[in-house]
């Protein structure tokens, strides 16, 4: 069962926006990752996206990679996590994305990793160094499994590819909202240049899209959320914890920081 299309389903109805933390697993300390995703939800989150740790993460910023480090030295790889992810799944029914990058799912096996993934209760999957035109291998065995694919769109996308890659995705786009790797930042977009980029979004797609990259602050989630039906927020969080001193304050600050922006 595909979580996604009854979560985007509910929160619409209810006239809401989804609110998507991004994570890091085994980040900022080893065996929290199941306390993470369960701390996500119960703090507010509407789906939950999972990075795959890689030791090359070409779209991410310095926040993400330091994390994706410690990560890795942590022993976080991909069995792991979905063994997380089984464990939350005996009390949680939230829709959880795996974010990684093709490399690593090359190398587990396209097939085996979709199949582990559908089995240990894995919803979604974005993978941002691959293009619809790539994707064909992974799209059928995930479609034979029922798991989401989801592709991203740039403010450099043309229109017409916009409307190409909301055709590819499953259930929902994901618009990266500033050309460049991610992080938070203080603003997003200058000079109207989001509402331009989101608007076009809105006039070209007709499955539901989410925003990521570089939001930070309840007002940029606001902001997203007038345009987009989900707002995604990663390496602010990352922030939030990684000076933390124990499992137990990283995901009391988890959770307080994710209330802030529901909030």
């Amino acid at each position: 069962m595909n979580r996604i299309p009854k979560t985007l389903d509910q929160l619409r109805s209810n006239g809401k926006k989804a609110l998507i933390p991004y994570i890091t697993p085994e980040f900022p300390f080893r065996g929290i990752t199941e306390q993470m995703l369960a701390e996500m939800v119960n703090a507010g989150a509407d789906m939950i996206e999972v990075g795959i740790p890689f030791s090359d993460p070409l779209a991410d910023g310095t926040t993400i990679q330091h994390s994706s480090d410690l990560a890795l030295k942590n022993g976080a790889n991909i069995p792991g996590i979905l063994s997380s992810v089984r464990a939350f799944r005996k009390s949680y029914q939230d829709p959880i994305l795996l974010m990684g990058y093709f490399n690593p799912i090359l190398h587990f096996g396209i097939a085996k990793f979709v199949r582990e993934c559908k089995e240990a209760g894995v919803d979604g999957l974005i993978v941002p160094d691959l293009p619809p035109e790539e994707a064909s291998a992974l799209q059928s065995v995930s479609a034979k499994h029922d798991l989401s694919n989801v592709f991203l769109i740039a403010p450099t996308t043309p229109d017409e590819r916009m409307q190409k890659i909301d055709e590819a995705s499953t259930d929902f786009s994901y618009c990266v909202s500033v050309s460049g790797v991610t992080g938070a930042r203080q603003e997003l977009g200058m000079n109207g240049s989001l509402d331009d980029f989101l608007g076009r979004v809105r006039a070209n797609v007709r499955k539901p899209f989410v925003v990521g990259f570089g939001i930070s602050t309840p007002k940029q989630v606001r902001k997203v959320w007038e345009y987009a039906d989900g707002a995604v927020v990663g390496s602010a969080l990352i922030n939030a914890i990684s000076n933390a001193s124990s499992q137990n304050d990283a995901l009391s600050q988890a959770g307080d920081f994710l209330r802030s922006l529901r909030n």
